[in-house]
């Protein structure tokens, strides 16, 4: 057994069983009997009023959250307070305190009867923070619950912030309503040339739903795998008239068929660039893929510009996708290396008729080059009402530029005239931006109200899952993925990359995708 075999079943234990010895799981059982009588503590009798409010991380204060997700459990800064009390009230006045140290950790039965009693109206937060002998009182914040739930599961590939060099990695789910997190896929169990290695990435679903999906494989065994109605393949979607295989996907809504671009890619990673960095690519055109037929036909090849990130409009009638700027003559014969800087996209859409596969004229929908900008990552909410869409200063991978934000625009405002900065009127998203840090990979929940970001916000180093309550247009304050220990955050040094979606949970198991490499 290879030593990396063996840590992998170590370090991923929720999907193995193990034999605890009688001793140790009595001395479970009395951990968790003094953390039940440390966990519901006493309001502090003498306090001190702070007149602020208490620096928690995360930063819930404040937030509107889902009627079904996880306890919002949090700390206050280990390194300058020794104790930590809140006391939360629900609108009929039932309340309950909670603090074991410095960490408020809220059992799941509980959070969740507060969620019930509080659906539309908001829980009372009240903290007390201990320095030395003193306790301060905190200004109290509201935690908002919004009626509307948010999909039930989400999808993400954990994977190191800086990837010169990796060797694990996994795509896995994690149940938003509770903090149960598995395994979709390792690279481990599959990996048959250990020199070269193996990238597993891009998970998509077809409406959000899993029986219909897929995966990417690269470097040994690579393909991609391909779920199709629960049935398992291995496709190789590389044709002589195409630049690669598959790469950005997205599932038509209704049709066994996947939009891609096909690319070369390349990355530099920057010793001094504060991007640190940079992935762009040489080529790149958009394919159509038939998964019934195994058949590829092309959308577009343009051989002089960059096309990448194709998504399709919620009732499939129309394909959105970024497309490159083409840069000034006397740079068009450059390397890219050092024009990489200067390449923006454009945000276009071509009609699609079902019937016969076939793609109309190119609509020019959203000009950034215009104001200096480029646009990725574009997605239409589920009504088809709202524009989404991650945007910087130049080319198409923003989750290491710092000056990436996300952009909302009413489709209603798109009447066959291209919208620019200046013509189009954007939401306010000043509550789900951060200031200086790259915000990226946005997309919807299923039911439209609910915005998923990832954003580097917290250190600049590590790529993290927010959620935003949307309502009409109005977007509230971003708050982030709960943990069952707040601490999690900060103790994983891994990234969540390209989080996605689902109403429900990936029902294959890793030995049953790794069939199809054997």
């Amino acid at each position: 057994m290879y030593v990396a075999e063996l840590d992998m079943k170590l370090h991923h234990k929720k999907t193995m069983k193990r034999y605890i010895h009688p001793y140790f799981q009595l001395l479970a059982v009395a951990v968790l009997l003094l953390a039940s009588c440390t966990n519901h503590p006493n309001v502090p009798s003498s306090t001190k009023e702070a007149k602020c409010l208490p620096t928690i991380f995360p930063d819930y204060c404040n937030v509107t959250v889902p009627c079904n997700i996880a306890p919002l459990n949090f700390m206050l800064p280990a390194d300058e307070y020794e104790g930590c009390v809140a006391r939360f009230t629900t609108p009929d006045g039932q309340q309950q305190t909670y603090g074991n140290g410095v960490k408020v950790q809220i059992p799941e039965s509980d959070w969740h009867d507060m969620l019930d009693a509080s659906k539309g109206k908001s829980i009372k937060v009240e903290v007390w923070g201990q320095k030395a002998d003193e306790w301060l009182s905190f200004s109290p914040f509201e935690i908002h619950v919004a009626k509307e739930p948010i999909d039930e599961y989400l999808s993400y590939r954990l994977i190191e912030p800086s990837y010169v060099a990796w060797t694990y990695m996994e795509i896995a789910q994690r149940n938003l309503t509770t903090f149960e997190e598995t395994q979709i896929f390792n690279n481990e169990i599959t990996m048959n040339d250990r020199t070269i290695g193996q990238c597993i990435n891009c998970h998509s679903y077809q409406n959000y739903k899993t029986d219909n999906m897929l995966f990417h494989v690269r470097l040994s065994n690579a393909g991609t795998v391909i779920v199709n109605d629960g049935k398992i393949s291995k496709v190789n979607m590389k044709r002589d008239y195409t630049i690669s295989g598959g790469v950005y996907p997205s599932w038509h809504p209704t049709a066994k068929l996947i939009a891609f671009s096909t690319n070369k890619t390349r990355q530099a990673f920057h010793t001094a660039n504060p991007n640190k960095i940079e992935v762009y690519d040489l080529e790149s055109d958009m394919i159509l893929y038939d998964v019934e037929t195994d058949s590829v036909s092309i959308v577009s090849n343009d051989s002089t510009l960059l096309e990448v990130y194709p998504t399709w409009s919620p009732d499939g009638k129309y394909l959105y996708y970024c497309k490159s700027v083409p840069l000034p003559e006397e740079m068009s014969d450059k390397d890219i290396r050092s024009t990489y800087a200067k390449i923006q996209y454009n945000l276009y859409r071509r009609s699609f008729d079902l019937a016969t596969h076939g793609f109309g004229d190119e609509e020019l929908v959203y000009d950034a080059a215009s104001a200096d900008k480029s646009v990725s990552l574009p997605r239409i909410s589920p009504d088809g009402g709202y524009l989404l869409f991650a945007l910087g200063q130049y080319g198409c991978f923003h989750s290491r530029h710092h000056d990436a934000d996300i952009v909302c625009i009413p489709m209603d405002q798109y009447t066959g005239t291209a919208l620019t900065a200046e013509t189009s009127s954007a939401l306010d998203l000043s509550l789900l931006n951060s200031d200086g840090y790259s915000d990226s990979y946005p997309t919807w929940s299923s039911n439209g109200h609910w915005i998923m970001l990832a954003s580097r916000r917290d250190d600049d180093n590590y790529s993290r899952v927010y959620f935003a309550y949307f309502n009409n247009g109005k977007v509230e304050k971003a708050f982030l993925l709960p943990q069952e220990d707040p601490e999690q955050h900060i103790q994983l040094l891994k990234s969540y990359n390209r989080p996605e979606f689902m109403v429900e949970p990936v029902r294959i198991s890793v030995d049953e995708f790794s069939k199809v490499f054997k």
